[in-house]
């Protein structure tokens, strides 16, 4: 299996692999995904206290929060299956 990482901001690195989704903190339902990861400490802040602009969900449970737009992930996240196709 080849490990593919994603920058997330402020040199914050996840492994793209394990991505389910990258969503915006706006809506109730995914502020209630932070509570909750929060309280099982599944919650990964790497906002560095700014604002959270995207909540990337892993499919080990595991929250994380991200101070760079959704749209920025997604588009490194591409940008990365693009290379690796060569």
């Amino acid at each position: 299996m080849n490990i593919k990482l994603i920058n997330i901001g402020f040199g914050n690195i996840v492994n793209a692999n394990r991505i389910v989704s990258i969503v915006s903190p706006e809506s109730a339902p995914i502020k209630r995904i932070i509570t909750v990861a929060r309280d099982r400490n599944m919650l990964i802040d790497a906002t560095y206290g700014r604002r959270t602009r995207a909540v990337i969900v892993a499919d080990s449970d595991h929250v994380i929060l991200s101070a760079v737009q959704p749209e920025t992930v997604a588009q490194r996240l591409m940008n990365k299956d693009d290379l690796s196709e060569d």
